[in-house]
């Protein structure tokens, strides 16, 4: 694909993000996202095929350059299992702790129930991720660098899931943190850093082998 269509391409993401983000699935419209892409709507059907299939691909491209990332640090044979976690935690936050378009889809539409397909489509992009970080984790252990006892699936799940409370209950975090999250000011320069060195004490004095003296 030449570049004038992979710019193309990513202008029409673009807005439909943030359409999709604004109204939900079920409120957007193909229509509303060609009009306000400027392209007409045998583009985006030649692109996308359907207003799931437009949809879908949002949420690919997104998780596709973080996909790489995390497949780059886990190749890394110069770093120790704990290295790469603590380089996976860091820009992890980093993408998902902000208040942009693309958090607020998730957050609307990975709750819904009653579009099982599209949802289970979403988790199965998501969770190529999530394997990233478990295959890190599991690495760790097999080199003993890691307690071999771990529950790796609740680790995951810590990772994870205290991204998902911040950022999904809006009015419970800020009265727990004593601050409006919805600052980006605040989430730039105390939450993401106090989340960073959280998930690091508490993961490490979990995961790393008492008996390691090396860290």
């Amino acid at each position: 694909m030449d570049k004038d269509k992979i710019d193309k391409k990513d202008h029409i993401l673009d807005v439909a993000e943030r359409v999709f983000a604004d109204l939900g699935f079920d409120g957007a419209s193909t229509r509303a996202i060609s009009g306000e892409a400027g392209v007409n709507m045998a583009m985006l059907n030649y692109y996308f095929g359907s207003k799931e299939g437009l949809f879908l691909a949002i949420f690919e491209r997104k998780i596709a350059s973080f996909r790489t990332l995390l497949q780059n640090i886990g190749n890394d044979d110069t770093i120790s299992s704990w290295d790469k976690l603590e380089k996976c935690i860091d820009n992890y936050v980093d993408r998902i702790i902000v208040n942009n378009c693309f958090q607020k889809l998730i957050n609307r539409e990975i709750t819904m129930t009653k579009r099982w397909d599209l949802t289970d489509k979403i988790v199965g992009i998501l969770m190529v991720n999530v394997n990233e970080i478990k295959k890190i984790i599991e690495e760790g252990v097999s080199t003993a660098a890691f307690a071999k006892d771990i529950d790796i699936p609740l680790v995951v799940a810590t990772i994870f899931g205290t991204k998902n409370f911040i950022v999904s209950q809006l009015q419970l975090s800020s009265l727990i943190l004593a601050h409006d999250i919805r600052d980006e000011k605040f989430m730039e320069e105390d939450l993401k850093p106090r989340v960073k060195t959280y998930m690091k004490r508490l993961l490490k004095a979990y995961l790393v082998n008492e008996h390691d003296n090396s860290k």
